[in-house]
């Protein structure tokens, strides 16, 4: 029955529910009217002695043939206004639920843009109406996400597959010799393309919350002197200074994060200074200890950012300076931006403008 009664339209099911309401409270009401209405009829009438008492039961039969008249007429009454109200309130609700399938099937055609007005047919539908239009507004960015990855994808692979294929069509052809430097110059190629999948699997675990994180108390300026170290050598072969600013906050342990993730953030956050900071420049790290947090400023002396790039800078594969770029696969802000928050922080960028530095500022919630 129950599946019967699901297939009935709307209007047919809101009219069938009201009718039934209707029947039983004329039911109600012809009962009242004739177990309970005479008797108390014949004790009032009884009580005043304004009729003889052979015309009582006359009487009680006239109440009665009145009342189930009176029931009649009220139902018939109630019974239009019911079609009416049902059809009209089945009219508009059906009107704002025809928007959500043209809707729906619009999302499901590959129209992200579409949405559901509001001011439907009450205030649940309009909640309704705008955790759909959310929901479309987050396929529509998911997509335009996709379409974006994609383009950006064949783009960063066509440089080292173009080299790869050139290299090794020489090689088949004899123009080329495959020696140590041409095999040096290939595994660097394929390690670009690894360091590019590698970058990618990182982003995709950190938006779909697969991001795993061992937590342990450390000292933050622990973090920055491992991170530091690591990236030295490559500071000193290009001839740039590194300045640490760190060592008060080597006292106690002041976050608690993944100790390796935020090595990695801060590696990431120094190579990247590293590659726009010309010979002879600067790159300085600090540590700021707050009441109740802990700030990591990697501040650098190279090419800054424009203004007009600085909304841009942890979109994917996003560069602020293509033409310079040296290497890098465009997502490792987004990386490490993933991370931080990953630890209930928070990472922003700043710059007074091209040629002016950069700046970089993390910062992580103290531990308790």
């Amino acid at each position: 029955m129950s599946r019967g009664w699901s297939r009935l339209a709307l209007q047919t099911r809101l009219i069938v529910a009201f009718v039934g309401i209707l029947v039983g409270a004329v039911a109600v009401t012809w009962l009242v009217s004739t177990l309970a209405g005479p008797p108390l009829f014949r004790r009032r009438l009884a009580g005043s002695g304004s009729l003889p008492a052979g015309t009582l039961h006359r009487a009680e039969d006239a109440f009665r043939a009145a009342s189930l008249i009176e029931v009649l007429i009220v139902a018939g009454i109630a019974l239009v206004l019911i079609v009416v109200v049902s059809t009209l309130t089945s009219r508009s609700i059906l009107a704002s639920l025809s928007r959500f399938v043209t809707a729906a099937e619009g999302v499901a055609a590959g129209d992200y843009g579409v949405r559901v007005p509001n001011q439907l047919a009450g205030r649940e539908l309009d909640t309704v109406a705008a955790a759909f239009n959310d929901m479309a507004e987050r396929v529509q960015n998911v997509e335009a996400t996709r379409r974006r990855l994609l383009a950006d994808l064949a783009h960063e692979m066509a440089t080292p597959l173009a080299n790869l294929d050139g290299y090794l069509e020489g090689v088949e052809d004899g123009v080329v010799s495959l020696d140590t430097r041409l095999i040096g110059v290939l595994r660097g190629q394929v390690a670009r393309l690894t360091r590019l999948t590698d970058d990618i699997h990182a982003v995709s675990a950190a938006d779909e919350g697969r991001l795993e994180l061992h937590r342990s108390r450390i000292a933050a300026g622990a973090i920055v002197h491992a991170a530091a170290e690591s990236v030295r050598p490559a500071f000193a072969d290009k001839h740039v200074r590194l300045e640490v600013q760190a060592d008060d906050a080597l006292v106690d342990g002041d976050v608690e994060v993944d100790r390796e993730r935020l090595v990695q953030v801060i590696t990431n956050l120094l190579n990247n200074a590293l590659r726009h900071t010309p010979p002879g420049g600067e790159v300085g790290i600090r540590v700021e200890r707050r009441r109740e947090a802990v700030q990591i400023v990697v501040r650098d002396t190279g090419e800054g950012i424009a203004a007009e790039h600085l909304p841009h800078v942890f979109e994917r594969f996003y560069r602020a300076h293509p033409a310079g770029d040296t290497g890098g696969s465009g997502i490792g802000l987004t990386i490490s931006r993933a991370i931080v928050a990953a630890h209930g922080g928070r990472i922003s960028v700043d710059s007074d403008g091209p040629g002016r530095g950069t700046e970089v500022r993390i910062v992580l919630p103290r531990a308790p």
